[in-house]
C-alpha cells in the first residue's frame, strides 16, 4: 500500500476514528486502526464489537492495499506532524510514514485478524447536525455513569413519523427533548436505547451538514459528511418518562436564564460537594442561598415572575445547572408544587409546548 494525503485531513480523520478505540481492548488487534486505500480514497476504521467508526478521505493512491496500525500512537504522530503532505508506504510488517524530514516506521498488526465491521442498517431519517447536537447535549447530562445499570446509561430515542424525542434519566432527574426531522417514511415508528457516551461523541463530531440515522438488527447507525458510526443498542426497557413530565403544577416562576445560571454558579462556590442550593421564591424575586458550613455562605437575588404561593425549595447545584443549561430561550420556567416534590424546568416559548423538559428531584430543606 502506498498513498499521499494532506496532513491536516489525515490528522483530523485519524483523531475522529481513534475516539472509538477501546481503552482496554479484549484483543490486541482492536487497538488498531484499519487503513484501506483504493484507487481514489483512503478509508480509516475502528471497531471493538460494540462501536465502529469509519471515515473516508481523499488521497493520491499509488498502490491500493490494507494495513492495521496501532491507533493511539498513529493519532499522536499525525497530530504532531509538520504542515506538509504525508506519505504512507507499507512494506512487510512495517508502515513507514513520511512528512517533510520526519519519518516514522510503525509495526503493523495482522490485518486478517481484524473483525469485519457491521453493515450500516437501513436509513430511517435525517436531521440537521446542529439540531441533533443540541438535543443530545440537553439530555445526555441526565444519563447515569453507573455501568451496573446499563438501562440508565443510555439515551432513549422514540420516533413517531416526523417527530423524535430523546430522553435520559439517572433516577434523580429526567431530561427530554423533542425535535422534528425528515423521515424516510411518514408513518415510521421506532424506539431504541443508544449508549449516551456514543451519542455524545457522534454529536460532537457530526455537527456539519445533515445527520442520517439508521436502525436494524439491534444496531443504530449515524452518518454525516463521510463519517459513519454504528453502535450496538442497549435493552429497550425504559421508564415511562412522558407521564412524569406532564403533571399539573400550582406554582410557576419565570426567570431570565443567563442571570439565573450565573447567580447559581457564584453562590454555589461556597457550597460543599453534594450540598443544596436553596431557592426562595416570592413575588418579583428569587433568593439564592448556599453554604453555611466550614467554607462560608453566599446569597444573591434575581428578578423572577411568580405565579402561585411563595415557596422555598432546594436542589443539588450541579443537577439544577445541568437543567438550566439546556434551556435555549431568554426565560426559563420552573414548575413546582411543594418543597418535597420534584420541579419541572422548561423553556418559555410562548404558546407552543416546550421542546425541552427537565424534571429534577428536590432536596430536604435543613
Amino acid at each position: 500500500m502506498k498513498f499521499r494525503v494532506n496532513r491536516d485531513v489525515l490528522a483530523d480523520a485519524v483523531a475522529w476514528v481513534a475516539r472509538a478505540l477501546p481503552s482496554r481492548p479484549t484483543l490486541p488487534v482492536l487497538s488498531g486502526l484499519l487503513l484501506e486505500a483504493d484507487e481514489e480514497d483512503l478509508v480509516i476504521s475502528a471497531f471493538d464489537y460494540d462501536v465502529s467508526a469509519r471515515v473516508s478521505i481523499e488521497a493520491v493512491v499509488a498502490e491500493p492495499g490494507r494495513a492495521l496500525i496501532p491507533g493511539r500512537i498513529l493519532a499522536e504522530i499525525t497530530r504532531s506532524l509538520p504542515g506538509e503532505a504525508v506519505e504512507v508506504v507499507t512494506d512487510a510488517s512495517e508502515a513507514v510514514l513520511t512528512c517533510g524530514s520526519a519519518e516514522f516506521g510503525l509495526l503493523t498488526m495482522p490485518v486478517e485478524d481484524f473483525p469485519a465491521l457491521p453493515q450500516m442498517p437501513p436509513r430511517i431519517g435525517a436531521v440537521g447536525g446542529g439540531i441533533f447536537a443540541t438535543a443530545v447535549g440537553q439530555v445526555a447530562p441526565a444519563a447515569s455513569r453507573d455501568e451496573s445499570l446499563p438501562m440508565l446509561t443510555g439515551i432513549r430515542v422514540d420516533i413517531f413519523g416526523e417527530g423524535v424525542t430523546m430522553a435520559a434519566t439517572d433516577r434523580y432527574r429526567i431530561a427530554a427533548r423533542e425535535f422534528g426531522w425528515r423521515p424516510e417514511r411518514p408513518d415510521v415508528t421506532a424506539a431504541a436505547m443508544v449508549p449516551a457516551r456514543v451519542l455524545v461523541d457522534v454529536a460532537r463530531s457530526l455537527r456539519g451538514g445533515e445527520v442520517s440515522m439508521a436502525l436494524g438488527d439491534g444496531i443504530a447507525g449515524f452518518e454525516s459528511v463521510g463519517r459513519s458510526t454504528t453502535v450496538r443498542l442497549l435493552d429497550e426497557q425504559f421508564i415511562d418518562y412522558r407521564s412524569r413530565l406532564t403533571d399539573d403544577w400550582s406554582i410557576r416562576a419565570d426567570v431570565r436564564t443567563a442571570p439565573f445560571i450565573d447567580a447559581i454558579k457564584r453562590v454555589a462556590l461556597v457550597a460543599e460537594r453534594n450540598t443544596a442550593v436553596r431557592l426562595s421564591f416570592e413575588q418579583g424575586q428569587v433568593l439564592i442561598q448556599a453554604g453555611g458550613g466550614d467554607i462560608g455562605r453566599g446569597t444573591e437575588v434575581v428578578e423572577a415572575e411568580l405565579s402561585g404561593d411563595d415557596l422555598q425549595i432546594a436542589f443539588q447545584s450541579q443537577f439544577l445547572l445541568d437543567g438550566l443549561s439546556g434551556v435555549e430561550t431568554e426565560f426559563v420556567r420552573l414548575n413546582m408544587e411543594s418543597p418535597s416534590r420534584p420541579a419541572l424546568i422548561t423553556e418559555v416559548p410562548g404558546d407552543a409546548a416546550p421542546a425541552f423538559r427537565y424534571l429534577v428531584m428536590s432536596l430536604r430543606l435543613t
